[in-house]
């Protein structure tokens, strides 16, 4: 009886396992859904713009990747895309390459910030302003971003890594050398329209729909 009853149970897990398939992939599927072109990677405006997806990785604040970042891929709007594109334009004759650090966020993303935030005890993150609970890159109109010196191939010195969270990373905060090339970055950006976040000088956006979106990374190329 006992080896009857096993086999029964083994059947029905069978039997189930295709249907349970189906809907999982059914469901990636819906949540792959958006509009053709609603976001484009920044380098098929220009390869020569460089990336490095932190989130997508460990080696960012909250020590691990965050939700929806299984592809380490940077998605814009197609207008904020283009712009970036530009900006790269005017920088590289002059020696320099933009890098990426992060552009579009999936909403559960953010949402996974604000709980490392909570769960860790940092929530003065959230409160100085330099985690959102709801943020300009879930938009695709917001990017995190530093500028490269094509002759060294190495980071431009901007006197604080990425996501430094103290004054110190404050655009305005700085002076000598590190002052001109935060100053060469404002400039370049703002030229096409880009607005600096005062608090974090990688921090860029610029105008338009504020339309959140949820769309894992997995979803593009």
């Amino acid at each position: 009886m006992h080896r009857l009853l096993s086999g029964w149970l083994l059947l029905v897990a069978a039997a189930c396992a295709p249907a349970a398939t189906a809907r999982s992939a059914t469901a990636q599927a819906d949540e792959c859904r958006i509009a053709p072109g609603a976001l484009v990677n920044v380098r098929s405006m220009d390869r020569t713009i460089r990336t490095d997806v932190r989130y997508a990785t460990r080696n960012n604040f909250t020590g691990d990747v965050l939700p929806g970042y299984e592809r380490p891929v940077a998605l814009l709007r197609p207008e904020a895309a283009q712009a970036l594109g530009r900006v790269q334009a005017r920088l590289r004759p002059r020696g320099f390459s933009l890098k990426v650090f992060d552009a579009y966020r999936p909403v559960r993303a953010t949402l996974g910030m604000v709980d490392w935030a909570e769960r860790s005890g940092n929530q003065w993150v959230l409160e100085q302003g330099y985690v959102a609970r709801q943020s300009g890159h879930n938009v695709g109109r917001t990017v995190d971003l530093t500028l490269v010196d094509l002759r060294t191939e190495r980071d431009v010195d901007m006197g604080t890594p990425y996501d430094t969270f103290t004054e110190t990373a404050h655009t305005a905060n700085a002076s000598g050398q590190v002052a001109e090339n935060r100053r060469m970055l404002v400039e370049a950006m703002a030229a096409e329209g880009f607005q600096n976040y005062e608090k974090e000088w990688w921090h860029y956006s610029i105008p338009g729909p504020r339309e959140p979106l949820d769309v894992p990374l997995r979803c593009f190329r």
